[in-house]
């Protein structure tokens, strides 16, 4: 399976490039290289209103953040992933992006791939933690292939959606990544994703540049991260999809139109400044633009662009485009190391210039490893994206130091900050997980019989006899909670049977210790067991309505299950 897994997905990367190449040439290759072009206005508001038409009338689902999603799906649908993400991200991305949408393509492919892993599993009925790793050779090949990097691939899965590295899981992954790997070279070529020519390897002198760069790069991954979850929350309060793209579109478009490095993925820009050797040709970059033949400029032109590439993807994705943040994310990371090392390089009496292109270079990793909250898959994807191997030191400098930078303020890499504040993060803690993939509706105990404060001893024993349980909810006539009946406080007047009309159940009732309520996690559950010692503690929904019961005793044995499960090799 993780062997057809790897072709499907690589195949599925091809055809998404393809598609996209395919329309941006289409649209842009008669543009003016002298000036501005002003159908940059017009063609990225054409693709989010396509795309947005697409979605929400064709798939009629919401396909965006889509590695939020497999994490989403792993943590909380037992790694079910609907089948039509299998083609539908594919269709979405590649018109957005076509049509000049500042966005990535690899988030959706991730997913693409994520979703025929999960509905190969379904197909042949494999359990959850089977269908988890399915999942995750589906993203494994998925970045392998885009990439043509299979140990990107494989890293990038136990990093970011935080698979257990067991050999039980390294084996299939590993077939994932080199199958994808091997299909894509086979169909397109040898050739890296950016060519990379290394004229100057490591220095042991340029070491505080490489921990600063990190630094940097940590800061700006910060504002990416920030920035991008505060845009798409003040984009989510304007309500209505046409809302949204009338705010989204206009400020899409000027920004492409000032900026056309932002149209699409930007790859192009990279391959500039990473094969650039002097001003003349990395000035190439403000061609199509009102900035051309202002090389003096062309600093203060990548400012702007790492300024508002978030805002460029944000209002992408928010007015109804699909795509990811994996391409934005080497784009501003490459733009961010050429910049910082132009301006190191400006530094009055600088002791030890920096190349410009391998700074661009060490950027990217940078980046990578701030906004994704994965320095290893920073370091092996550049590495492998450019066979630079050579950087391989500077790359760990760089990465480790936006990492550690980063985490001092945001815990959480933009893909998990969501699912953690809602509790729904599956991480590499076991006991966490385990608690994370636990649900609440695999441990209530729900009753079909219910007493009322007004029912006498004689119908509480009647229930009694009929049941093994030995409590009881007392609800009143809507179903709402009151309290609850414990057999030890029946016990000792239940075989009375001259009280059985003189007791009534307001006599022998207890008050809850505490309320659980059904969309708590399960954290909030075992906390609620620690905090009050009991056995047994009641659900109610919103409205304070009885749900069910859970018990101590049943949470052990499903946790002790799910442990044993996730423990196996």
């Amino acid at each position: 399976m993780a062997l057809v897994i790897g072709v499907l997905t690589a195949l599925a990367g091809l055809l998404l490039k393809w598609l996209i190449h395919q329309i941006a040439y289409l649209l842009t290759h008669q543009f003016s290289i002298t000036g501005a072009n002003w159908l940059y206005l017009l063609y990225p508001v054409v693709g989010i209103l396509i795309t947005g038409l697409f979605v929400r009338y064709v798939v009629r689902d919401d396909i965006g953040h889509g590695i939020t999603k497999i994490l989403y799906a792993i943590a909380r649908k037992q790694s079910c992933i609907k089948a039509h993400n299998t083609w539908t991200s594919i269709v979405a991305s590649g018109i957005t992006i076509g049509f000049g949408g500042s966005v990535g393509a690899e988030a959706p492919i991730v997913l693409t791939g994520s979703a025929i892993g999960s509905n190969l599993g379904r197909l042949f009925r494999l359990d959850s933690k089977q269908l988890m790793l399915l999942v995750g050779c589906g993203a494994a090949g998925a970045v392998s292939g885009i990439f043509k990097a299979p140990i990107a691939g494989l890293v990038f899965t136990l990093e970011v959606l935080m698979i257990d590295f067991t050999l039980g899981s390294l084996l299939p992954l590993l077939v994932s990544c080199v199958t994808a790997a091997a299909v894509t070279f086979a169909l397109s070529g040898s050739g890296n994703l950016f060519e990379f020519r290394l004229t100057d390897g490591f220095v042991v002198a340029r070491v505080p540049a490489y921990i600063l760069l990190g630094v940097f790069c940590g800061f700006v991954s910060l504002y990416f991260t920030r920035t991008m979850n505060w845009l798409e929350d003040q984009f989510h309060r304007l309500g209505s999809p046409w809302r949204r793209l009338l705010v989204a579109g206009p400020i899409l478009s000027v920004l492409i139109f000032l900026f056309p490095s932002l149209y699409g993925e930007g790859y192009d820009m990279i391959r500039l400044l990473l094969n650039g050797q002097r001003g003349a040709e990395w000035s190439q970059v403000l061609e199509g633009s009102l900035f051309y033949g202002m090389p003096h400029l062309l600093l203060l032109y990548l400012a702007g662009i790492i300024v508002f590439k978030v805002f460029a993807t944000t209002a992408t994705n928010s007015g109804g485009g699909c795509g990811g943040t994996f391409a934005p994310s080497l784009f501003v990371g490459c733009v961010a190391g050429f910049l910082f090392a132009s301006l190191w390089n400006k530094i009055p009496g600088v002791v030890v210039e920096v190349p410009e292109n391998s700074f661009s270079l060490l950027g990217m990793a940078g980046l990578m490893s701030g906004v994704m909250h994965a320095p290893l898959t920073g370091i092996f994807l550049i590495a492998e994206l450019t066979s630079g191997y050579a950087l391989f030191l500077p790359l760990m400098i760089v990465a480790v130091a936006s990492y550690l930078t980063i985490i001092i303020f945001e815990p959480h890499s933009i893909y998990t900050m969501r699912l953690a504040r809602k509790g729904e993060l599956v991480t590499h803690n076991k006991d966490q997980a385990i608690l994370t993939l636990m649900s609440m509706d695999s441990v209530i105990e729900r009753y079909e019989e219910f007493l009322h404060p007004t029912d006498d001893l004689g119908e509480i024993v009647r229930q009694i006899a009929s049941s093994s349980r030995d409590v009881f909810p007392v609800v009143d006539k809507g179903g709402k909670l009151l309290a609850v009946l414990v057999l030890d406080r029946v016990r000792h007047v239940m075989f009375r049977t001259e009280l059985y009309h003189r007791l009534h159940v307001s006599d022998l009732m207890s008050p809850c210790a505490a309320r659980l309520t059904h969309h708590d996690t399960m954290d909030v559950v075992m906390a609620a067991f620690e905090r009050t010692k009991a056995w047994t503690l009641p659900v109610v929904d919103d409205s304070g309505v009885f749900v069910g019961f859970i018990r101590r005793s049943h949470v052990f044995a499903l946790y002790r299950t799910m442990l044993h499960d996730l423990s196996e090799e």
